[in-house]
């Protein structure tokens, strides 16, 4: 089990993990940028900061397999 999880990182940073990083890339800064972007509106209406962090998490949690469903490995 360990072996295959270092194998993977190994080849995540060698940008080889993935058949296209580029949209590994984008994927991530789509959610990265709904999230950041809730956090703000949530704090700006006035909810509390620590309240919106978790709600945020939990929601681009549920997000992140959305994004990633149709990446290809390489």
């Amino acid at each position: 089990m360990l072996d295959m999880f270092s194998n993977s990182l190994k080849l995540f940073l060698k940008g080889k993990l993935f058949r296209d990083p580029g949209a590994v890339f984008r994927q991530w800064l789509i959610g990265f940028a709904v999230s950041l972007l809730a956090v703000v509106v949530l704090v700006k209406l006035g909810v509390p900061p620590g309240f919106s962090v978790v709600a945020v998490a939990l929601a681009a949690g549920i997000l992140q397999p959305l994004l990633f469903k149709n990446l290809k490995y390489a």
